[in-house]
């Protein structure tokens, strides 16, 4: 059973904290988690682009388009990433920044291994491509070509698996990456019915094994799927699944008990979240945060899973 929720919500002093940041964070906590007019929420969000984060991984980008140097991390890796930072970070998609860095990404392949094919016409791996679905859906750029490709790659399980050759079962953290990159998809250009109804199946291969746990024994998959990380990359953990279940707009349900009751016994007694893991190669540490430290982000996401939720218990 759920821990009591009655002393769910934020308290002032953690509201304090999360608004305590720079725009990236602050305009999100405005907007989900206070009654912050619309119009000063959208103008604390127009700071990104030229304040803090935002502005540093706009000002990193090379001429060519890229991020990085191709060295320490390969090039495909840093540009993914830093716009999916970009994005969590929420920045304006439509600001002249945005649109300038954007159309230098379009000028970007993914090198002689995959044809040189363009930036946001993505690679071969379905954990790759819901990542690349999810930021042209932010961005603007569509590609129905990739979206039906991912469509073909579900398994009849309901997941994906980016070893699908090696295994017919899914994998939840493909699962999990397709699954963003879909309900981004719908969100931004009109769902439909083949999308929904993969995602509907794919949501349900999580929920049937109640989002941690394995189908033939009940057992624990991987108990680090129980520790918050930000950012997640490819990998899954609880904190995520609950999240995009939130913004896909699945109801409560007995299925989601346990992981709820996971992301509240790890709050704090300050009523914030640590940062649990670190993973290998996430970019940017000075962004997300010290590990095991108090976390907005993953605090922020916290707090929007259990508002939504909280009607389970």
């Amino acid at each position: 059973m759920i821990p009591d929720m009655g002393n769910l919500g934020p308290s002032e002093g953690v509201i304090a904290w999360l608004l305590d940041a720079e725009p990236a964070i602050r305009w999100q906590v405005m907007r989900d988690l206070t009654d912050t007019p619309a119009e000063i929420v959208t103008a604390e969000r127009s700071r990104i682009a030229t304040e803090g984060w935002g502005a540093s991984l706009l000002d990193r980008q090379r001429p060519d388009g890229q991020w990085g140097d191709g060295v320490a991390e390969p090039f495909w890796w840093t540009n993914m990433y830093t716009l999916l930072w970009l994005r969590d970070l929420g920045i304006d998609p439509t600001s002249d920044r945005a649109r300038a860095a954007i159309n230098r990404v379009r000028d970007v392949t993914w090198g002689p291994e995959f044809a040189d094919s363009p930036f946001f016409e993505g690679e071969v791996e379905p954990c790759i491509n819901g990542r690349v679905v999810a930021l042209g859906a932010y961005f603007d750029v569509r590609s129905d070509r990739l979206v039906d490709r991912l469509l073909g790659e579900q398994l009849a399980d309901g997941g994906w698996n980016c070893q699908a050759k090696i295994s017919p079962r899914s994998s939840f953290h493909t699962t999990i990456c397709v699954l963003e990159g879909l309900l981004a998809f719908e969100q931004a250009f009109g769902a439909s019915a083949a999308v929904t109804d993969a995602r509907t199946r794919g949501h349900e291969y999580l929920l049937e094994r109640r989002l941690l746990r394995r189908l033939s024994t009940g057992e624990i998959i991987n108990p680090l799927w129980t520790q918050f990380a930000f950012p997640p990359l490819w990998h899954y953990d609880v904190l995520r699944a609950l999240d995009y279940l939130r913004a896909a707009g699945v109801p409560p349900e007995p299925r989601l008990e346990e992981g709820i009751s996971i992301v509240l016994e790890r709050r704090q007694a300050d009523g914030r979240w640590l940062c649990d893991v670190r993973h290998r190669a996430s970019l940017y540490d000075g962004l997300a945060g010290p590990l095991e430290a108090p976390n907005r982000w993953i605090t922020l996401r916290a707090l929007r899973v259990l508002d939504r939720y909280a009607a389970v218990a």
